[in-house]
């Protein structure tokens, strides 16, 4: 813990901090205080990534720099006109203190804010110092295709499969030590300056409700744990056609329905394919004037995150002109983007619900096993 070493990293340093709401301590107290508090700290600027530095920003808008009520600093916005800090904001700073909770699937933006910051700090000669936090989903499942480089954006700017069983301080030192995935040379990678601020007592197979801690949403659609599991689950499945998943909800990511297919066709079509580790109930959202599908998790081991959303997009080809063939360019993309995979979307567009699902996903299973393998190099937790 940083306060238990009297935050020595940080002792006559000039500091900014890259945070977000869930970046608090065990005892709730958000990083900003902790940090402006410490007499032996001297913050002088804050950086938010999407949705602000108070998560009360909307996704995918983007965020002007302000003025910080709370504490009169200046607050930068890496989600506006710069993704990437500019020279100017990160000018007297000697080091930055990235804390952001990651929530272990690769298109969920902080990763790629982190991997930016990261880049900039270099270039400029701060020192970067990473708060490191649990993957809600524990560190052994790695799962779903892995991310071509053709399609490497800010919703997948690591190549890793799309459920990467990191956390976020791995993630940072895999940026650092493997050449290549910062966007710097490699004379300032060897002289950039990154230390990881470990957990204590998180072990690998530790899921979120193993933890004790208080959920604490880290952007508006994550308001709780069956959150952070469902985007895994069927975030990619709705990104083109008719399947909703619940998004406006008091189920976010977790209850289904289809625009054009109704419950009981929904209901036969998914439960007739048996996907293992899930399980699918009936239940009224949006204070009980709708009726969807609710996902559960039944089986934590045999549950792979993400071939829900490959039968999903099965699925939205039967019950509707194959979305998948008569998409535009913009919409191949952004789902691209997000899933990483050229073969599957040429799959998709060519064979609609007749596509090698199978196929592919026992591809990427073995494409994900041996990244789990290499990945133990820059493991900070058994």
């Amino acid at each position: 813990m940083l306060s238990d070493r009297g935050f020595a990293e940080l002792r006559d340093k000039r500091v900014g901090l890259l945070t977000h709401p869930a970046g608090v301590n065990r005892f709730g107290m958000p990083t900003v205080r902790i940090l402006q508090q410490a007499q032996s700290v001297n913050l002088v600027a804050l950086f938010g990534p999407e949705h602000g530095i108070y998560g009360n920003e909307k996704a995918n808008q983007p965020i002007d720099n302000a003025t910080d009520p709370r504490t009169g600093l200046p607050v930068y916005s890496l989600y506006g006109k710069y993704r990437k800090p500019t020279p100017s904001m990160l000018q007297g700073l000697d080091v930055l203190v990235i804390d952001l909770q990651d929530i272990g699937t690769r298109s969920y933006t902080f990763i790629s804010c982190m991997k930016l910051a990261i880049e900039a700090c270099f270039e400029n000669r701060v020192d970067v110092l990473v708060l490191d936090r649990p993957n809600p989903l524990g560190g052994l499942k790695v799962d779903g295709p892995p991310m071509e480089s053709t399609w490497q954006s800010y919703v997948g700017a690591f190549q890793v499969p799309y459920v990467h069983g990191l956390t976020i301080g791995e993630l940072a030192r895999m940026a650092v030590s493997k050449p290549g995935v910062l966007d710097i040379t490699d004379a300032q990678r060897r002289a950039g300056n990154l230390t990881v601020i470990t957990m204590e007592g998180w072990h690998r197979y530790m899921s979120w409700p193993k933890l004790g801690l208080k959920w604490i949403a880290p952007s508006p659609n994550i308001p709780d744990f069956p959150a952070a599991v469902g985007y895994a689950m069927t975030g990619l499945g709705a990104q083109l056609g008719s399947f909703q998943h619940g998004i406006g909800s008091e189920y976010p990511f977790r209850i289904l329905t289809h625009k054009r297919a109704n419950l009981d066709q929904l209901e036969r079509e998914l439960k007739r394919r048996s996907i293992p580790g899930i399980a699918f109930e009936r239940k009224r959202f949006k204070s009980g004037s709708e009726t969807g599908l609710y996902v559960r998790v039944t089986n934590w081991n045999a549950w792979r995150p993400t071939e829900l959303s490959f039968h999903m997009m099965q699925i939205a080809a039967m019950y509707e002109p194959n979305p998948f063939a008569s998409a535009s360019s913009n919409q191949s993309s952004l789902f691209n983007k997000h899933v990483g995979s050229t073969g599957w979307w040429r799959e998709l567009s060519q064979k609609g619900s007749k596509a090698n699902r199978a196929g592919y996903i026992g591809i990427w299973e073995r494409q994900s096993k041996q990244f789990q393998l290499d990945s133990r190099r820059y493991w900070l937790y058994d």
